[in-house]
């Protein structure tokens, strides 16, 4: 499925793959965020293997009657304040949907996959 939205110039469909990159870019432009998890291991790993840089892994878009809900999931940084990460990453996708896509998300929903301890 894909968003449509009417302009004064004709119809925009927007697929979901657009929306999921442009979400999961939001996302990982976030302090706090050190990735994105996967929903699905086995393309996901395979595009590791090709080196294909893929922002949309770990990003759900869900129609809805009313519009559209996005899943985000994510790994965190250990020692940072979880509750404030998730709630800047539903600020930022919200942010960027609107200003990027031109419309809204009803909802965001963040679910943190997993805390990394990062080496210098």
């Amino acid at each position: 499925m894909a968003v449509k939205i009417q302009t004064q110039y004709g119809m925009v469909n927007l697929s979901n793959d657009v929306i999921a990159t442009v979400v999961g870019g939001a996302a990982t432009d976030n302090y706090g965020v050190v990735g994105m998890a996967s929903k699905n291991q086995i393309k996901d790993n395979i595009s590791e293997i090709l080196k294909k840089e893929n922002y949309s892994r770990g990003v759900v878009i869900r129609q809805e009657d009313n519009g559209v809900a996005v899943d985000v999931y994510i790994l965190v940084l250990y020692g940072t304040k979880i509750s404030e990460i998730c709630r800047n990453v539903q600020t930022q996708v919200k942010y960027n949907l609107e200003m990027m896509l031109g419309f809204s998300a009803n909802t965001v929903n963040v679910f943190v996959q997993g805390v990394r301890v990062l080496n210098d």
